[in-house]
């Protein structure tokens, strides 16, 4: 079994930044892929980014996010984090973390999850 918790949400304004943990509990986290996704009010669970299993050498990102959000680990931590620069309204959702035997853009395939942290992002 495994326990994540998310924490770094909050209010910012657009153009601003915000760096979110992921923090893990229970079996191994280097063994683990992990991503992010976010649900915006009324809409799906969309993937944001995903990070590969052990040394974390793939990234993958959702297009939209491409170029600001940058997904990292920290197995020593049991930490995964995600660094949202250039933030717009849009960005505006809970953020979820994940945790899977392999980095997909599918979150039925993750067999772990956080609570949510919410992300308010103003104009």
């Amino acid at each position: 079994q495994v326990q994540l918790v998310e924490s770094g949400g909050g209010l910012v304004q657009a153009g601003g930044s915000l760096r979110l943990s992921c923090t893990a509990s229970g079996r191994t986290f280097s063994s683990f892929g992990m991503a992010w996704f976010r649900q915006a009010l009324g809409q799906e669970r969309d993937f944001v980014a995903g990070i590969s299993r052990w040394s974390g050498a793939s990234t993958y990102y959702a297009d939209s996010v491409k170029g600001r959000f940058t997904i990292s680990r920290d197995n020593a931590k049991s930490t995964a984090y995600l660094q949202m620069n250039s933030l717009q309204p849009e960005d505006t959702a809970v953020y979820y973390c994940a945790a899977g035997w392999v980095v997909t853009g599918a979150s039925g395939e993750y067999e772990y999850w956080g609570q949510g942290t919410q992300v308010t992002v103003s104009s």
